[in-house]
């Protein structure tokens, strides 16, 4: 669920009413009605935008976005680590033929060594304040988690329609099918991989109209890239992050092994934001985690009875750590819909108690 805080005010806005659409396409176009503001807006395509500084950009709900070819590539940013991380991983997570982003991309970086965030304990403590133990957003039911499709380089593109965070979003038109699976609930998020050219599409408050997609917002990934989105810049998520990257899938636990961190939610973060994210939607107290923060499960906690795919996920977060991606439930992490999961499994996750898991360093917090 996402939702925006009220910059310095600290007042929190109405949860987005709309859900979202994650597609692995642009989306773009005029105008359409307006919608509740989310906390997340358009992006940047990584590796095709070059990474530009600046305050936040809020557009009204109302804002345009006629077609438009997309920026040509300029000065990408894409910051060093700034910890020693371990080696990358050797078995990246490939969809539709496409490695999903490069071995030395944050996504795929191990933090089992980085240092401890010097406000570890606070940034815990305060996400503990409304809930205390992880939580599997996705399970078994075709409701559950985050779903995604895989197109061919022929598929059609489609005009694509902003009716709120236009001018933070990538222009259209998208490759995203008529019949492309939406996320049930609020944000209709829809996730689409164009497998010919590898690139991500990702929208927000999603809907399917006449020949294309009318979305709050919508980013374009390069997964051959580690560019990131202009500062400031929201994406379908309010961190300004790939939403894909962070969702643990049922294949990868199937082969026994996630290489990478996982998406995860809290229930009400700061307003800064921590690289790769590049938006904030929260308010001015430090004690509350940044977008970006990564957390890891502590090396000590006791892995012995776990199981199945519960046992692979808490192995991939002792290792890639999860990543505060949106506002919505505290230590909700995030999966792709698919029916062989096995909820039982995925429960004893349920039993992971917050203070389990430490704030690491990989970046200075940005505003």
């Amino acid at each position: 669920m996402i939702r925006v805080q009220a910059g310095t005010t600290g007042l929190r806005l109405a949860t987005l009413l709309v859900s979202s659409l994650v597609v692995l396409t642009a989306c773009n176009g005029p105008a359409a009605q307006s919608i509740p503001t989310p906390s997340g807006g358009g992006a940047g395509l990584v590796g095709d935008v070059p990474h530009g500084l600046g305050p936040t950009i809020r557009p009204s709900a109302s804002a345009a976005l006629v077609k438009a070819t997309p920026t040509p590539a300029a000065a990408h940013h894409t910051p060093p680590p700034t910890h020693a991380p371990s080696k990358p991983a050797t078995s990246l997570t490939k969809i539709g033929g496409c490695q999903v982003f490069p071995p030395n991309n944050p996504w795929n970086q191990s933090i089992a060594t980085a240092p401890v965030h010097p406000n570890s304990a606070a940034y815990v403590a305060s996400i503990n304040s409304t809930k205390q133990f992880l939580h599997p957003d996705f399970g078994s039911n075709p409701t559950y988690g985050i779903p995604y499709v895989v197109v061919p380089k022929s598929q059609p593109f489609v005009p694509i329609t902003f009716n709120a965070y236009g001018s933070e979003s990538n222009p259209g038109p998208y490759p995203v099918p008529p019949n492309a699976p939406v996320e049930s609930g609020s944000d209709r998020h829809v996730l689409v991989v164009d497998s010919g050219n590898c690139h991500l599409y990702e929208m927000f408050a999603a809907q399917q109209v006449g020949a294309g997609w009318t979305c709050a917002s919508g980013a374009v990934f390069n997964l051959n890239s580690n560019a990131l989105r202009p500062d400031g810049w929201t994406s379908a998520d309010a961190a300004g992050l790939p939403i894909f990257p962070g969702l643990a899938l049922y294949s990868e636990v199937a082969a026994g092994v996630i290489n990478h961190a996982l998406r995860f939610t809290v229930d009400a973060t700061q307003n800064g934001f921590i690289h790769p994210a590049t938006h904030q939607a929260g308010v001015a107290n430090s004690a509350l985690p940044p977008m970006g923060l990564r957390l890891r499960l502590k090396a000590a906690f006791n892995l012995a009875g776990f199981h199945g795919e519960a046992l692979v996920i808490l192995r991939a977060l002792k290792t890639y750590g999860m990543i505060v991606a949106d506002n919505g439930s505290s230590w909700y992490i995030s999966g792709a819909t698919d029916p062989r999961w096995n909820d039982n499994d995925l429960n004893q996750l349920k039993s992971v108690p917050g203070s389990a898991f430490e704030a690491v360093s990989t970046g200075p917090i940005l505003h």
